[in-house]
């Protein structure tokens, strides 16, 4: 349900849905919805993360929905379990992946919210012009101002 005066209601499995890789995304909240405070999303963690990437514009928040992840942040690695909240800084290596073979959830804040583009620039059907998703990121990474330094870790 929305609202002419920006108010978002949304129930659960609602949203915009963009299948990044094996993980799908539901926006919740993007840039146009938050008058460019903030981009909201839920993922859906079914395999390994990304790669270990700093980004030079954006700041990242999770919280843990469900499940848990291990997190890489600079030179320390550490499990967030349900509940938990971890904010990511711009300008700090990291990378997060699921811990257990359990579902994992998580949601995930971006401020400023201009990275959420990213996504949407990269994403489409498992290849587009034969290629996947991670190299099209790589060709987009210089564009948004984020820099991958290393493979994923899970």
């Amino acid at each position: 349900m929305s609202f002419t005066d920006n108010r978002i209601v949304l129930g659960p499995n609602e949203g915009k849905l963009l299948q990044v890789s094996d993980h799908p995304l539901t926006f919740k909240a993007t840039k146009e919805d938050t008058n460019g405070a903030y981009s909201l999303f839920e993922a859906n963690l079914v395999g390994g993360g990304p790669g270990q990437h700093i980004h030079e514009n954006e700041d990242e928040a999770l919280y843990i929905l469900e499940g848990e992840i291990n997190i890489k942040l600079g030179d320390d690695t550490f499990v967030a379990q349900t509940g938990s909240f971890v904010f990511l800084p711009r300008n700090v290596v990291h990378t997060f992946w699921r811990a257990s073979e359990q579902p994992t959830k998580i949601l995930v804040i971006i401020s400023p919210p201009q990275f959420e583009n990213f996504f949407f620039d990269a994403v489409g059907e498992e290849e587009i012009d034969g290629q996947t998703f991670g190299e099209r990121a790589l060709q987009l990474a210089d564009k948004y101002k984020v820099k991958f330094v290393g493979p994923p870790l899970g």
